[in-house]
C-alpha cells in the first residue's frame, strides 16, 4: 500500500523545521493580538463556490467534492479564509466598530498536478482580521508577514503589492481586460479562453508563456482606480514606508480568488521553489463577510504554505532545532536498572529528555545506542554507584566527565551545566 498521490507522510526529522515555523507564527501573531481558531477540514461545497468564486481554478478544477449520505455536497477545504469567515459569522458578534483577529494552521486540499512545493494535501498557516476599513490594518498585516518571515531567517524575501480597487473598479477593469485580450483571443491557451468570459482577472495570473506575454502588455490596475481607491492604496504604501517594510508595486498582480478588493500582496522567496516562488499571499476582502451571511464588515488576511516555507529554509541552510536526549542512563546490573528507571521518570518530569534501555543490552551495546541517539551525556550506573549515591556523567562530544550526586536535582543541574557551550573538560 502507498500514500495517495500528492499526499505525503511526515516524519520527525522533517517536522523539526515545521514546528519551528508553527511556533514562530504563533509567537508573532499573538504579539499583534491574534487568537487561534481551528475550523473543520470538511465544509459545504457552496461555501467555497460563494466565497472563492465560480470560474476560479480552485472551484472549477481542484476541489475534492463528494456527496454526503444525505446527498449534501461537501468538500475538503482548499483554502483557509472562507472557512474562518464562516465560523466567525456563525458565532456572531462581528462589528464594524471592533476588530476581530484570528490565526489558524492546518491541512488544505487541492487536486492539482503535484510538483515541488505543491502537494494535493498541503499545510497552511494564516491570519484574518475583520471589522476594520482603515488602510492602516492592511499595513499592519503586511508588516506582520514581513516580521514573521524575518523571524524564520529567510533572507531577501521580496514583497510585492497592488490594488484591485473597490467592487466597481474591479468590474470596470474586467471590461478593460476583456477588450484588451479579445484582440488576441487566438493566442490564448484553452483555460484563458474560458477565463476571458468567466473570470478576466485570472488572465493576468496564467503561467503559459504566450499568455504571460499578453499579461505584460495588459493595462495596469493602478491606472483604473477611483479617487477613493487611489487614496486607500497611497495610504498603504506610505504606511509601509513609515514602518520601513520594503515593498515593490506590481500593477498587474491579481489573486486567484474572487473575494479580494483593494490591497493584494505576495511574498516571494529568493530560492528554493523555482518560478512559482510565493511563500505567502493575501489582501483585503471587503465583501466576503456579507456574501457569507454576515454583516457588512471589512476583512484583511493572508495565508502561507508551511511546506513551501520549509523548502526555502532548507535551501537556505537554516538548521533545524536540536533534537537529542540530554542523557542516556546506562544500567549495568539489576540494581542499576531499577535506579535508572526511577531517575529517568523524575528527569522527564523536570523537562529533561532521559533515555534508558528496555532490551536487556550489555553496557557496551547501551553505549553504542547512546552514541547513535546523539545524547549529550551518559551515566553508567552499577550497584556500587547506587550504594554510594554518586555517579559520573560523561559528555560524549568532548569526553568531559563530571562527578555528581545520584539525585534528580543534582543530575539535572549537572546536565544543564554540561549543555553550556562554555563547559570544557571537567574531571
Amino acid at each position: 500500500m502507498h500514500s495517495v498521490k500528492g499526499m505525503h507522510d511526515l516524519f520527525e526529522e522533517q517536522l523539526l523545521l515545521w514546528r519551528r515555523v508553527e511556533s514562530l507564527a504563533s509567537t508573532v501573531f499573538r504579539r499583534y493580538g491574534y487568537q487561534e481558531i481551528r475550523t473543520p477540514i470538511l465544509e459545504e461545497t457552496q461555501l467555497f463556490v460563494r466565497g472563492v468564486g465560480e470560474g476560479t481554478d480552485i472551484v472549477d478544477k481542484e476541489m475534492y467534492v463528494f456527496a454526503d449520505r444525505d446527498g449534501k455536497s461537501l468538500c475538503l477545504r482548499p483554502e483557509g479564509t472562507a472557512g474562518v469567515v464562516r465560523a466567525l459569522v456563525q458565532r456572531g458578534g462581528l462589528s464594524a466598530q471592533q476588530e476581530t483577529k484570528v490565526y489558524y494552521t492546518g491541512p488544505m486540499f487541492r487536486r492539482e498536478r503535484p510538483q515541488k512545493g505543491r502537494s494535493r494535501q498541503f499545510f497552511q498557516l494564516g491570519a484574518e482580521v475583520l471589522g476594520c476599513q482603515q488602510p492602516s490594518i492592511d499595513v499592519e498585516m503586511i508588516g506582520m508577514v514581513h516580521q514573521f518571515l524575518c523571524a524564520l531567517g529567510i533572507p531577501s524575501v521580496q514583497i510585492i503589492v497592488n490594488s484591485l480597487g473597490n467592487g466597481e473598479d474591479r468590474r470596470r477593469y474586467s471590461e478593460i481586460l476583456i477588450e484588451h485580450y479579445a484582440q488576441h483571443a487566438d493566442k490564448l491557451c484553452p483555460d484563458c479562453k474560458t477565463r476571458l468570459v468567466r473570470n478576466p482577472h485570472r488572465l493576468l495570473d496564467c503561467k503559459v508563456a504566450d499568455c504571460q506575454g499578453l499579461a505584460t502588455q495588459a493595462p495596469k490596475t493602478t491606472d483604473h482606480l477611483c479617487d477613493a481607491s487611489k487614496t486607500h492604496f497611497d495610504a498603504v504604501l506610505q504606511g509601509l514606508a513609515d514602518l520601513e517594510v520594503p515593498v515593490d508595486v506590481a500593477p498587474r498582480l491579481v489573486r486567484g480568488l474572487d473575494y479580494y478588493t483593494h490591497t493584494v500582496f505576495e511574498a516571494l522567496a529568493p530560492t528554493g521553489l523555482g518560478a512559482q516562488n510565493a511563500v505567502a499571499a493575501g489582501g483585503r476582502y471587503d465583501g466576503l463577510v456579507a456574501e457569507l451571511g454576515g454583516p457588512a464588515v471589512s476583512g484583511v488576511g493572508f495565508g502561507a504554505g508551511i511546506d513551501r516555507l520549509v523548502l526555502v529554509m532548507e535551501d537556505q541552510g537554516i538548521a533545524a532545532p536540536e533534537n537529542r536526549p540530554e542523557v542516556f542512563l546506562v544500567a549495568a546490573d539489576h540494581s542499576g536498572a531499577r535506579t535508572v528507571s526511577k531517575l529517568a521518570m523524575a528527569l522527564r518530569q523536570r523537562g529533561l529528555w532521559g533515555e534508558v534501555d528496555h532490551m536487556g543490552r550489555s553496557v557496551k551495546a547501551q553505549m553504542r545506542r547512546a552514541d547513535k541517539l546523539g545524547v549529550l551525556a551518559t551515566a553508567v550506573i552499577w550497584d556500587t554507584e547506587v550504594g554510594a549515591g554518586r555517579c559520573q556523567l560523561k559528555k560524549l562530544a568532548t569526553g568531559a566527565v563530571q562527578d555528581c550526586g545520584l539525585t534528580t536535582e543534582q543530575l539535572a543541574l549537572t546536565l544543564r551545566a554540561l549543555a553550556s557551550p562554555e563547559v570544557g573538560c571537567i574531571v
